[in-house]
């Protein structure tokens, strides 16, 4: 039975691989080069396919939740009770460690802490849409609502956390080519960046998640994340050091979560 579970998660995994890889390069490609839509369709074209993991999994959840129906899944991802310290913390977390990298690359470059900013090309009601419509939604309920809990199952936390890091990470191969400022040897630096910068939100997200089991804590991380890009103007020196805090900021996370579960096993009362 074990077998079968996990055979069935690396089906997931894969086919989540899969289908975005194709409706980016399908759907996206067809919308950009053939239909040549608006940037603001692509946009929404781009939303549409950060909800492969999603889509997957419900096509899927007879063989990875038998006997269990998607929206009963759904309901049951949302059943722990929210904690508004944690919210705010974690989302303090990540604003803090998105605006001290910008912080420290502005006096590397010495360069005015604003001129990192853009306030792009929406609207501040309609980016908020876009990017809470995009990964927070669309990708959560299979990363941190199914896939979570199966690595941590199997693996441990920390095991389990690195590699839904990593997964979550190579997932986005194919925009690294498509859809990043950057190529040749700069590349190199910004897909280490992106495999360190996710791993570290993924054990931030898992350490909030061990103490309010909601994938609301996944969804309002993953937006916090996600909103700033819409404003940042940045180089390839900016992701390298958003790497290096982004990795302390989970390092102290972990530290004490750890410590957490030391005491929790020392004093089970």
């Amino acid at each position: 039975m074990q077998w079968k579970r996990g055979d069935a998660m690396w089906r997931y995994v894969g086919f989540s691989y899969l289908l975005f890889w194709v409706m980016v390069l399908g759907l996206g490609g067809t919308a950009s080069m053939v239909l040549h839509v608006s940037p603001l369709t692509m946009r929404w074209v781009a939303n549409l396919c950060a909800w492969s993991p999603t889509i997957v999994l419900a096509l899927m959840i007879g063989s990875l939740r038998p006997g269990i129906g998607f929206w009963e899944f759904m309901r049951h991802t949302f059943h722990g009770k929210l904690r508004v310290r944690l919210l705010v913390v974690s989302a303090a977390s990540v604003i803090g460690g998105t605006l001290l990298s910008v912080w420290i690359v502005a006096g590397i470059g010495d360069r005015p802490f604003a001129s990192f900013f853009n306030l792009g090309a929406y609207s501040l009601p309609l980016t908020v849409v876009l990017s809470l419509l995009s990964g927070p939604t669309g990708e959560e309920a299979g990363w941190r609502g199914y896939l979570r809990v199966e690595l941590n199952s199997r693996y441990g936390f920390i095991r389990g956390s690195v590699l839904l890091g990593v997964i979550w990470a190579f997932w986005h191969t194919v925009l690294w080519f498509i859809d990043s400022d950057f190529s040749g040897f700069e590349l190199i630096p910004y897909i280490l960046a992106n495999v360190v910068v996710l791993t570290a939100l993924v054990i931030i997200m898992n350490v909030v998640m061990e103490r309010s089991d909601n994938l609301f804590n996944a969804i309002w991380i993953h937006f916090w994340f996600n909103i700033l890009y819409g404003f940042l103007v940045v180089d390839i020196t900016f992701y390298v050091v958003l790497s290096v805090v982004y990795a302390a900021v989970a390092a102290v996370y972990l530290v004490i979560h750890l410590k957490a579960e030391s005491i929790a096993i020392e004093d089970p009362h």
